[in-house]
C-alpha cells in the first residue's frame, strides 16, 4: 500500500511539473544593447536553471531608439527593459512604466549589487521598493587615437577635461586640417552622450556648461549614434571622441593606439540598469531573467567582444572572472575614481528639455554654428583682423543663451535652468508642444550665429 501511495505521489508531482510547462513562456525584452550582447544573453539564459524552472522557451529582443520605448511598452506586452542607462530607465520610472521587484530570487540577486558606487546610485528605490538595478557599470570620458594625434603634431596628453575638447586649440586644428578632429553624438539618439552633456552642465554650472557644449559642438563632427563616434576614433576619422568607458576599452582592443581618458573630478560612475515593466504578462519569469542577469549572467560582460564592467563584483571570483584581470583592474580604478558630485534628480528634471535644446541649437544648426566659429577663429588667430577684446566679445555672443519668445506666454525669456525644468514638465505632459519649443530655440540660435557672421563682415 505504501509503495502504491508513493508511486501515486511521484506521478502526481511529475504531472504537476509537466503541467506547469504546458504553457511555455517567451520573454520580450526591450533593449539598447547591441546584437552580440543580446544573442549571447539568449543563448546563456535558455541553458540556465532559471529558464527551465520558469518554462522559458525563448527570449525575443526589441531594439528601438530610446524615445520609442514608452509608447511601445504601453501598447505591447514587454517583460523587461534592459540597458540604455539610468536616463532611460528613470524616464520609464517617471511614467509609471516599471514594476518593482517582488520575488525573493530577484531581491536576493539585487542585494548582491552595491546600493551606490563612487557616489552614484546603483538602484532606483522608491517607498522601499526596487524599480531598477544596475546590471553593468559605466564611466564617461573620451577616447583618443594617439597615432592620429602624432600625425597632426598634437600632444594628446593635453586633453584632460571636457573643456579641452571645446578649446580654441582644437578649433584651430580643425581649421588647419579642414575637418573636425572631435566627435560627439546627437543626445536625442544617444543616452550615454546625454549623460555626458548633463555632467558638463553640472561640472561647470548651467551657463558656463552651455558655453562649453556650444564650442564642443562647433569643434566636432556630430554622429547619429555613440557607437559611430567610437568607430570613427578607431578608424582614424577623428582624433578624439566622447565615449562611455566600455567603448574606450573596445576601441583600445581593436586599435591599441586608442586610449580612454577619464576626466578626473569631471565624471561619474553610472549604472546600466535592468527592470521589469508594467506590461509584463510573465512577471515571475521576467524576474527570473533579472535574477539570472545579476548573477550568472554577469559573465556576459567579460566576453572579450563585449568588454564591459559587471555590476556584481562576485563574478571576478569565478574562473572566467579571474581570466579578466584587466577588467578587474578597471573595476578597482572605478571604485577609486575622482568622481564629481552629480545631482541625478536635477538632471532628470530638465533632461528632455536639455536634449531638445541641444538638438535645436547645436545639431540642427551645426553647419551655421561651425561656420561662425571657424570664421571667428580665422579672423583673430590667422588673419589678425580683430583684436582680443573683439574676439572675446564675439565668442561670448556665439556661446550665449539667447533670448527667445516663450511659446507658452509669448514673452521674451531665456533658457535658464528654471525655464528648462518648466519646459520639461510641459513637454512630458503635452508632447505636441515639442515643435513649438524647438522652433523658438532654433530661431534664436540662428540669429546669434548670423550676428557673429555679420560682425565679422
Amino acid at each position: 500500500m505504501k509503495r502504491i501511495l508513493a508511486l501515486f505521489l511521484l506521478l502526481s508531482f511529475a504531472s504537476l511539473t509537466l503541467a506547469q510547462c504546458f504553457q511555455e513562456v517567451t520573454l520580450t525584452v526591450i533593449s539598447r544593447h547591441p546584437t552580440e550582447v543580446l544573442e549571447k544573453a539568449r543563448e546563456m539564459f535558455l541553458k540556465s536553471e532559471y529558464a527551465k524552472e520558469y518554462c522559458v522557451k525563448d527570449v525575443k529582443f526589441v531594439q528601438l531608439p530610446p524615445g520609442w520605448w514608452p509608447k511601445y511598452i504601453e501598447q505591447h506586452a514587454v517583460d523587461i527593459a534592459w540597458g540604455g542607462g539610468p536616463t532611460q530607465l528613470d524616464l520609464l520610472f517617471k511614467l509609471n512604466l516599471l514594476r518593482p521587484l517582488q520575488t525573493r530570487m530577484a531581491l536576493e540577486a539585487a542585494a548582491q549589487i552595491p546600493d551606490t558606487l563612487a557616489g552614484s546610485p546603483m538602484k532606483r528605490v522608491h517607498d522601499g521598493k526596487i524599480y531598477w538595478v544596475a546590471n553593468a557599470l559605466a564611466s564617461f570620458g573620451f577616447t583618443v587615437n594617439t597615432e592620429i594625434a602624432q600625425q597632426l603634431g598634437f600632444d594628446w596628453r593635453q586633453l584632460r577635461s571636457w573643456r579641452d575638447l571645446a578649446s580654441d586649440q582644437l578649433g584651430l586644428l580643425m581649421l588647419q586640417v579642414g575637418v573636425p578632429v572631435v566627435g560627439i553624438a546627437d543626445p536625442t539618439v544617444s543616452t550615454s552622450n546625454t549623460r555626458m552633456y548633463e555632467i558638463m552642465l553640472q561640472a561647470y554650472g548651467w551657463e558656463e556648461g552651455w558655453r562649453t557644449l556650444t564650442l564642443l559642438g562647433a569643434n566636432s563632427r556630430i554622429y547619429s549614434g555613440s557607437s559611430l563616434v567610437r568607430d570613427a576614433v578607431v578608424n582614424g576619422e577623428i582624433m578624439v571622441g566622447i565615449t562611455i568607458d566600455f567603448y574606450g576599452y573596445t576601441a583600445h582592443r581593436e586599435n591599441p593606439a586608442c586610449v580612454y581618458v577619464l576626466p578626473q573630478g569631471e565624471t561619474i560612475v553610472n549604472a546600466d540598469p535592468i527592470a521589469v515593466t508594467v506590461s509584463t504578462k510573465n512577471p515571475e519569469a521576467a524576474e527570473a531573467f533579472v535574477a539570472w542577469s545579476l548573477t550568472d549572467g554577469q559573465a556576459i560582460w567579460l566576453d572579450p567582444n563585449i568588454n564591459r564592467l559587471p555590476a556584481n563584483p562576485k563574478i571576478f571570483e569565478t574562473p572566467i572572472g579571474r581570466m579578466r584581470q584587466d577588467l578587474y583592474e578597471a573595476y578597482k580604478q572605478l571604485l577609486n575614481a575622482r568622481s564629481m558630485k552629480f545631482n541625478d534628480t536635477l538632471a532628470l528634471a530638465y533632461e528632455d528639455a536639455m536634449r531638445l535644446y541641444f538638438k535645436a541649437t547645436i545639431v540642427d544648426l551645426h553647419d551655421l554654428l561651425q561656420q561662425a566659429w571657424t570664421e571667428l577663429l580665422s579672423a583673430y588667430y590667422v588673419e589678425h583682423r580683430i583684436d582680443e577684446a573683439a574676439f572675446r566679445e564675439l565668442k561670448s555672443l556665439l556661446t550665449s543663451l539667447p533670448p527667445f519668445k516663450d511659446p507658452l506666454t509669448g514673452r521674451e525669456t531665456r533658457f535658464t535652468v528654471e525655464y528648462a525644468i518648466k519646459a520639461n514638465k510641459e513637454i512630458l505632459q503635452n508632447p505636441q508642444l515639442m515643435d513649438a519649443f524647438m522652433n523658438a530655440w532654433r530661431s534664436a540660435a540662428r540669429e546669434k550665429y548670423l550676428e557673429v557672421l555679420r560682425a565679422l563682415g
